[in-house]
């Protein structure tokens, strides 16, 4: 009995510490960074950091203009963007010119979201929040998560693809190749998931690849399926990639075959990048999935003047939380925006009215 009311006093007293440590006190966001110590140099300057893991992707373009529009918009004095190539140590090295800076608060979209902690760490010493951009950091505690409905990006995917193989198959059988991302990442692994539940779903269905691609690279999907493709004779009935450059990588791979044909193979991808959408109307590619750039970096950059106004606020006072998410540390406050998915039929009514791309740069001849 005294060993029990032991081992009760200590869980106790581990959940006592475990539910401090991650709540807020009463003072703002900065003082719950810096503690006693919450003095900080301030130049009276509203400056917001914003920094990409890459521009390799179309849609980066997007992001970068966006964010800066509507940083500046809301008052933000200076706008420092930069991108990181996907490499991690380059992004290190242009986190901390940030930091060196001045700037109050940082954007960032990590190259590698399982070291990046030690970023989220260097910038909370001094004094700066980090806005998780686009992919969770995980095992951190970082301040705050701007991202699209990831978990969502695979279940459209999935779901595309079984009505593809009841209209062109008869039914949910055949060969199906996963074309994932940077190893590894948050990202990817949630875009993976809908798709893995899928084929789990359907006994029918028999993935033959699931593979990871450093740098998101087009170029190694393209190299992937074009193995998949010998490996199996040509007998892979659908390509599903986490992003458009490597479905893009993939419809280059089945063109080389004859086969980049909606009738014949189901591509889907996800940013819903130009090439892509010239694939799509072509009859190339099946679906991609269209997560709205433009209202994710608004969000973003929303959020970062906010925190660099208002370092006497705690977070949720400022930014309208749409939910809570684990990284491994702490449930870090989110906010989701909307993904829709694109297909021949409704392209004027979904990249072309929100004016993401043009409908004659889609639909110029080949």
């Amino acid at each position: 009995m005294k060993k029990l009311s032991i081992l009760l006093v200590v869980i106790l007293l581990v959940s006592s510490i475990s539910m401090a440590a991650f709540a807020q006190d009463d003072g703002g966001w900065l003082s719950n960074l810096l503690g006693d110590n919450n003095e900080r140099e301030d130049d009276g300057q509203i400056k917001v950091g914003f920094l990409l893991k890459t521009m390799q992707e179309e849609r980066y373009k997007t992001d970068r203009d966006a964010f800066i529009e509507k940083a500046e918009e809301l008052g933000a004095d200076e706008v420092i963007f930069d991108a990181a190539n996907n490499d991690e140590n380059e992004q290190l090295s242009k986190f901390e010119n940030m930091l060196t800076q001045g700037a109050d608060v940082i954007v960032l979209q990590p190259v590698n979201t399982g070291t990046a902690s030690n970023m989220v760490r260097m910038a909370h010493d001094s004094g700066v929040a980090v806005v998780n951009y686009d992919s969770l950091i995980m095992n951190s505690n970082v301040d705050l998560f701007l991202t699209q409905d990831s978990w969502a990006v695979g279940e459209l995917q999935g779901e595309a693809m079984v009505e593809w193989f009841k209209e062109n198959r008869g039914e949910v059988k055949g060969n199906v190749v996963l074309l994932r991302g940077q190893p590894g990442d948050s990202n990817a692994n949630a875009f993976s998931q809908g798709v893995l539940d899928t084929v789990a779903e359907y006994e029918g269905l028999e993935l033959v690849v699931d593979q990871s691609h450093e740098g998101w690279s087009p170029d190694l999907a393209m190299e992937t399926t074009e193995n998949a493709l010998t490996r199996y004779d040509n007998e892979i009935d659908a390509v599903v990639a986490n992003n458009s450059g490597m479905a893009s990588g993939a419809v280059r791979a089945l063109e080389a075959q004859g086969m980049a044909d909606t009738n014949k193979v189901f591509v889907a991808g996800s940013d819903a990048d130009l090439i892509n959408m010239r694939y799509i109307a072509q009859g190339k590619q099946s679906i991609d999935i269209f997560k709205k750039v433009k209202p994710l970096a608004y969000e973003a950059a929303k959020a970062a003047v906010a925190l660099a106004k208002n370092p006497d606020r705690p977070i949720d006072e400022i930014v309208d939380i749409t939910r809570h998410v684990d990284n491994g540390q702490v449930e870090v406050p989110t906010v989701v925006t909307e993904i829709v998915v694109v297909n021949q039929d409704n392209i004027m009514d979904t990249v072309v009215a929100d004016g993401y791309h043009e409908a004659t740069d889609i639909f110029e001849e080949e």
